[in-house]
């Protein structure tokens, strides 16, 4: 297999693995963090009914993503949610993406 395929096959494992642990409801949404090469996205998403509540994106850096985790606890807090299920997909816990949660639960958004 080749090395490119590999590292790939070995990224969908641990997303699917870590998503198969979470099921966003009503009350308790699930956050979802998305990471591309210019941008950092981050939604809350319904699983129950199948939509997103809230979304937010901004530039990469671990100072733009502390940015976007208020802004979506903020968002969270005009839909009336208090708390959410962290996904972090495929990504490890540190950097850009502890950064987000971080500033998620500063902002007041229990995860």
């Amino acid at each position: 297999m080749k090395r490119v395929k590999k590292i790939n096959l070995i990224r969908e494992r641990r997303a699917k693995r870590t998503r198969a642990k979470i099921r966003g409801t009503t009350e308790r949404p699930r956050l979802s963090v998305f990471r591309s090469n210019k941008f950092i996205y981050a939604q809350l998403i319904d699983d129950d009914s199948s939509r997103t509540v809230a979304a937010a994106t901004t530039k990469k850096g671990v100072k733009a993503a502390s940015e976007l985790g208020a802004k979506i606890a903020e968002l969270a807090k005009k839909a009336g949610i208090k708390s959410a299920l962290f996904d972090r997909g495929r990504y490890k816990y540190h950097g850009q993406v502890k950064a987000l949660a971080e500033a998620a639960k500063a902002g007041g958004l229990k995860i």
